[in-house]
């Protein structure tokens, strides 16, 4: 199993708006799980935590291996997504480790 772990840091500067893009963004990618059979789990979550160098946002999912994370990366229902949480994001950061 791959593990594949996402972490964000949005762009919005105040609450308000930084709760309004995590939630647009956790219910694109949730929304992805049914129509991308690779998927085996999918956790989208906010930090709830208010330390200065903490991230925004993460998504753990897990797939079989590489081939089935590469899979849902170039699916073209990830591509639309992927155009949804661009532009509220200042900084990305990904690990993949096996489990």
């Amino acid at each position: 199993m791959l593990r594949h772990i996402i972490t964000w840091k949005l762009a919005a500067e105040d609450m308000p708006a930084k709760l309004e893009n995590s939630a647009t963004i956790a219910a694109a990618l949730q929304g992805l799980v049914p129509l991308i059979p690779e998927i085996r789990s999918l956790t989208v979550a906010s930090n709830v935590v208010s330390l200065g160098a903490n991230w925004d946002l993460v998504l753990v999912a897990d797939y079989d291996d590489e081939a089935a994370l590469r899979t849902y990366i170039d699916h073209p229902e990830h591509q639309r997504v992927v155009g949804i949480i661009r532009p509220l994001v200042a900084q990305r950061a990904a690990v993949d480790f096996l489990v």
